[in-house]
């Protein structure tokens, strides 16, 4: 007879088998219920107004009246539509007169932001106050800066025996007066976006460049630039849809009776006042759902492009 004896086997409880059923479906079922909210919202209140954009667009769709299936006649007449490409010149020229300087007084200022100097919390917060301002106010008080005859742009200039400009007469002069609001109220933005990916960065890697001999604009171009290419991609995304949606600012740089026209000779008008003009002004739904749809069409590839120029520019994966 042997002294060990065999060990005792715990009794074995049989659970339920929906019991089973259900700790199955919780642990499958339940992403998919924490994640449906959003969707649920996204298709009630982006997907279907996209959608059903299109759909009016294929019409000839006035406000009173029968709706009458147009087919791609619409954008037939947009394509040939000489105002409708005039709003895209000026959308195109004035985000890019505003971007680019943009982003990089953003990382200039981010660079900055993130060494270690007296009252930088204070300086952090100082630059996000403008995008906190009311864009009209902030189009009203530009207005009146970039005014012909009591400007103080204008006033500037005339101490350098410059004639007075009428920045809101001209295409080159109106563009740059907008971009220039549209800088000051989202550059500190985008800095304080960069500041928080630069943050993130490991010291490490900062201290291995300085080892190297790396001085600040190497180990600026090395390893901060190519670490920040998320970021960079984020920020361009966003910065392409609010461009290319510009509104506020035009509309109300020259208010007047025919401000949605963006000037006398719509030298400032964008796809959006356009777009506002043509449903809601001459109540052309069916033609201004079409131009809504080439927004749309604008708006993916040129973030296409600039994806592609972010990695082609900072090194890919």
């Amino acid at each position: 007879m042997s002294d060990t004896l065999a060990p005792v086997q715990p009794a074995q409880t049989t659970r339920p088998a929906w019991r089973v059923r259900l700790s199955r479906l919780d642990h499958k079922g339940s992403p998919y219920a924490f994640v449906a909210p959003f969707f649920i919202f996204f298709g009630i209140f982006g997907a279907f107004p996209l959608i059903y954009t299109f759909w009016v667009s294929l019409h000839d769709w006035p406000l009173l009246g029968e709706h009458a299936f147009t087919g791609l006649e619409n954008y037939q007449n947009l394509l040939q539509d000489a105002q409708f490409w005039n709003a895209a010149k000026n959308t195109l020229g004035i985000f890019v007169v505003s971007t680019v300087p943009q982003f990089a007084l953003a990382l200039w200022l981010a660079v900055t932001l993130n060494r270690k100097f007296r009252a930088q919390t204070l300086f952090r917060v100082g630059v996000i106050i403008p995008n906190v301002t009311s864009v009209a106010a902030v189009t009203l008080i530009f207005s009146m800066i970039f005014a012909k005859s009591f400007g103080l742009v204008n006033w500037v200039l005339g101490g350098f025996g410059v004639t007075a400009i009428d920045w809101a007469a001209h295409t080159w002069s109106s563009w740059l007066a907008i971009s220039l609001m549209v800088d000051w109220r989202w550059t500190g933005y985008n800095a304080l976006i960069f500041l928080a990916a630069m943050q993130a960065i490991p010291k490490e890697l900062y201290e291995a460049a300085a080892i190297d001999g790396a001085s600040r604009t190497r180990q600026f171009w090395s390893v901060t630039l190519p670490l920040l290419r998320p970021t960079l991609i984020f920020t361009t995304i966003t910065s392409i849809i609010g461009g290319v949606q510009l509104f506020t600012e035009p509309l109300l740089f020259a208010p007047g009776a025919g401000a949605i026209q963006g000037g006398t000779t719509r030298q400032f008008q964008t796809l959006t006042m356009y777009l506002i003009e043509n449903g809601f002004t001459r109540f052309e739904f069916g033609y201004a759902g079409a131009v809504a749809a080439m927004i749309f069409l604008l708006v993916l590839i040129i973030s296409l492009i600039n994806i592609w120029l972010v990695r082609r520019l900072v090194g890919s994966d």
